[in-house]
């Protein structure tokens, strides 16, 4: 793994450190048609201010994506971010 590549995966995996950003994370990437609204995923316990915070730090962390239509924002994931993610955590094929 290089630098730049560590840091890439530190920076993902920060993000995903705190419980309420891994659940919006979970769930939009298992939402029905692999995009969520975020009308649809804001029940985690949080208030919609919080909600919206820790979107923006899953975005700024290069996990999501987003797209305003209407009075709603729609995310998805990145769609490398998965297969990095897996990348990352296979085993190597010299170990």
């Amino acid at each position: 793994m290089t630098a730049e590549e560590a840091e890439t995966a530190a920076r993902m995996f920060k993000a995903l450190g705190d419980p309420v950003r891994l659940r919006l994370f979970s769930a939009v990437a298992s939402h029905e048609g692999g995009e969520a609204c975020v009308c649809d995923i804001s029940d985690v316990g949080v208030s919609q201010p919080t909600v919206s915070h820790h979107l923006k730090k899953l975005k700024e962390a290069g996990l999501l994506t987003s797209e305003r239509r209407g009075t709603w924002v729609y995310y998805r994931v990145e769609p490398s971010v998965l297969a990095a993610m897996g990348k990352l955590l296979a085993p190597s094929a010299a170990a």
